[in-house]
């Protein structure tokens, strides 16, 4: 299990939460564990976390585009129809001079969500074929920064929200845009659930290790 604050061992560590020393030993798969203080996750080992996440992390890449590109919906009032995409809803808040809003929608339902795919990909990917970069590190840093920021989830509530409300003024259509999007928020939540943050940061130290020997 673990020991705390046993500085005679060489794999100690703080707990990101609290900064308790805990000396972590290597759980099984499935288990959970636990800080002892402040009660956060310190470690969720997942079957197969690379190989998963770098599958998931090409399936979320080929739905990217077109969830973005794609119609997804398309709605006809008095014989008028017109069809919009993701980046539309962005497009309108700036023509309405709602540029923060419109430039928060965009980093958190665009941008940021591409690059976290990109990023788990690359990662995924270089411990997949156990290949070393010296750049490892910072991607991972920054993966787990993004985290906080891809919010697809909130933007499909918005889109749900605004298709309550449209069905009830105007024939609304849903276009394969949609779809991908749907596709890509059950992608992106598979990997983040699959990533075992432990086993890539154990692995990346061995990859640099071997890489600098």
């Amino acid at each position: 299990m673990f020991v705390i604050n046993d500085m005679n061992s060489a794999n100690y560590g703080a707990c990101p939460e609290c900064d308790l020393l805990i000396n972590l030993a290597q759980p099984i798969i499935g288990d959970k564990v636990h800080c002892p203080r402040c009660g956060f996750l310190l470690a969720h080992p997942r079957k197969k976390s690379i190989e998963h996440t770098f599958s998931l992390s090409i399936a979320g890449l080929i739905l990217f585009f077109p969830a973005n590109l794609l119609p997804m919906m398309g709605i006809e009032v008095m014989g008028e129809s017109t069809n919009g995409v993701l980046f539309s809803g962005v497009m309108a808040l700036f023509n309405k001079n709602m540029w923060p809003v419109a430039i928060i929608v965009f980093l958190a339902s665009i941008l940021f969500p591409l690059v976290h795919i990109l990023l788990s990909l690359l990662i995924s990917g270089h411990l997949y074929f156990n290949r070393s970069n010296r750049y490892l590190t910072c991607w991972m840093r920054w993966m787990q920064h993004l985290d906080e920021w891809v919010m697809l989830e909130v933007y499909m509530l918005g889109i749900i929200v605004a298709c309550v409300k449209l069905m009830a003024l105007a024939q609304v259509e849903f276009g394969w845009g949609l779809y991908a999007f749907i596709a890509l928020l059950i992608i992106t939540g598979m990997l983040t659930s699959k990533l075992d943050n432990e086993l890539f940061w154990r692995r990346i130290g061995q990859l640099n290790k071997e890489h600098n020997n």
